[in-house]
């Protein structure tokens, strides 16, 4: 008998994960793969280290599936996790550019848009590797809030929950943020 997959709620899915059906592990991946990616990358500003962090939060959200409390949202849950291994990427560079003494590495990718004209093509690229450089050149208390709020769409209670902090916290690091990001952005 099949079940549909598509059809069960996250914390249902994560049940099924856990008794052994790989096929709820891919139904979780296909629901949360975008939103953590684009979670990723704008907290990170690499598209290619984006994929690779976005590989780790999966990775180490099944291993910690058991933890996970099936009565609140996969996506806060996966969010949470999404948020410490950019952390954690963030301080291994730091200490690969201290220990190599190298210039930080703009590898940004640009994105072609196959019905744009190359002038436009690379003037949208141009803009995106700023505003990517710009948001993750932010302070990490301010990133994750625009990243969260902004990028991602989480009401102001999830980013306070997955932030630890208060929402009047949440609603201040946005202002300063923007703030911040507009001044970045206009130099």
């Amino acid at each position: 008998m099949s079940l549909d997959l598509a059809g069960c709620s996250d914390g249902e899915l994560a049940a099924l994960a856990l008794a052994g059906r790989q096929p709820a592990y891919g139904e979780l991946m296909r629901r949360y793969r975008e939103p953590v990616y684009r979670q990723v990358r704008g907290q990170i500003g690499d598209a290619d280290a984006a994929l690779d962090v976005t590989q780790a939060c999966f990775v180490s959200a099944f291993a910690a599936l058991a933890r996970y409390d099936q009565a609140r949202p996969f996506r806060l849950w996966i969010a949470r996790i999404a948020i410490n291994k950019c952390h954690d990427w963030a301080r291994r560079r730091a200490v690969r550019r201290m220990l190599s003494f190298a210039l930080p590495i703009d590898t940004a990718v640009d994105v072609a848009d196959p019905q744009a004209s190359p002038e436009t093509q690379a003037a949208d690229a141009e803009e995106l590797r700023r505003t990517m450089r710009a948001i993750a050149a932010l302070p990490t208390r301010l990133r994750d809030v625009i990243v969260l709020r902004t990028i991602e769409g989480f009401s102001q209670s999830e980013t306070a929950h997955l932030l630890s902090v208060n929402e009047k916290a949440v609603e201040t690091r946005l202002y300063r943020a923007r703030a911040k990001l507009a001044e970045y952005l206009r130099d």
